[in-house]
Parts: C-alpha cells; structure tokens; sequence
C-alpha cells in the first residue's frame, strides 16, 4: 500500500480559492445587487420634423404608439435627477415624480418657459445590466416648472417603475446628489 501527499490538489484547491478572491468571490447577495443596479434616463424636446438630422420620430406608449417627433440630444439626463420615486395617482394607477438637482431645476425651468405647450419625451434604460431600455412617456407641458419637480405616468408595469426609481436613486447616491440612506439597527 502506498500513501502520497496530495500536494497538487492542495496546491490546485488554493489556486483556484485565490482566483476566485480576485475575482470577486462569488455570487453578490440580492441586497448588493439592488445597491449596484444603476438606470439612466434622458427628457428629449418636441420639435417640428425637419431635414437637419437633428432630430427623429420616437414611439411613445407600446401598446398603441403614437410617434412624437424629438431631437435627438436630450436636454436633461439620469445625473441631473436628485431623486426619484413611485407615486399613487388619484385615478388609481401610479406615476414617477423626479426632483432634479439644482442644475436639472435650471435646465428644466428655462425648457419649460421657453417651450410652451410642446412636449418633452421620456426614455429610459433599468434593470440589471440595463436589459429594459424604452421610451416611458411624452407629458405636455403648459407652464414654466421652477421647483424642479417632473412627474409623468410611465409606460411601465410597477415592478418595472420600481426597478427604475430604484437604479435613478442609486445613481443619485454614487453621484452625490443623494445621502446613502441610514442603516436600520435592529
């Protein structure tokens, strides 16, 4: 009977375990994942179609989609969103209210006063490694917005609108446009 060490097994086992701790070390937990998901959104003008290449129709609404004819640079984006969340609406349904930094108020405020009665389309891309990217809303806006507040109702099931406003407060809080929230001592 012969008895050998096992030293290339053990030497194979700590190669790999130190791979792995290089590599991150595993599957992150659910929790981590929520922290990590980030989302972006871009708010588009309404303009009058034209030849310029500047700008190009986008549907809104997937069930029956109405074409809005946008430019093709967004006026405000995801880093100017301070936070973002989930509101019931009184018909029963829900919509997403943003308050913007204090550049996304400006922004907004001078687009609003200088656009009146046009509509400003709403896109987004959510979810992990943004696997959901569509064009969520156009709302008409009828008069100057200077408390940063944009609310729509978005073309999204809730669970959808929560992943969103979930990557849109991420986002804030890596950008610092947000405090982390506190821990809960239990």
């Amino acid at each position: 009977m012969e008895i050998r060490a096992r030293r290339f097994n053990i030497y194979f086992g700590l190669a790999v375990l130190t791979l792995a701790a290089l590599l991150g070390g595993g599957c992150a937990s659910p929790e981590k994942k929520k922290q990590e998901q980030l989302a972006a959104l871009r708010v588009h003008l309404e303009v009058a179609p034209d030849s310029s290449g500047l700008c190009a129709p986008v549907p809104i609404c997937r069930t029956d989609p109405v074409m809005v004819n946008v430019l093709k640079e967004p006026f405000l984006f995801e880093n100017d969103v301070a936070a973002a969340r989930v509101l019931p609406d009184p018909d029963g349904t829900f919509i997403i209210g943003l308050q913007l930094t204090q550049h996304g108020t400006w922004v907004l405020e001078n687009y609003t006063a200088s656009n009146p009665g046009k509509r400003f389309a709403i896109f987004a891309d959510w979810g992990v490694e943004g696997q959901n990217h569509r064009w969520l809303a156009a709302p008409k806006f009828k008069a100057r917005i200077t408390d940063g507040r944009l609310s729509f109702s978005p073309d999204l099931s809730h669970e959808e609108a929560d992943e969103l406003v979930l990557g849109l407060n991420n986002l804030a809080i890596k950008e610092g446009n947000q405090e982390k929230p506190k821990k809960q001592k239990k």
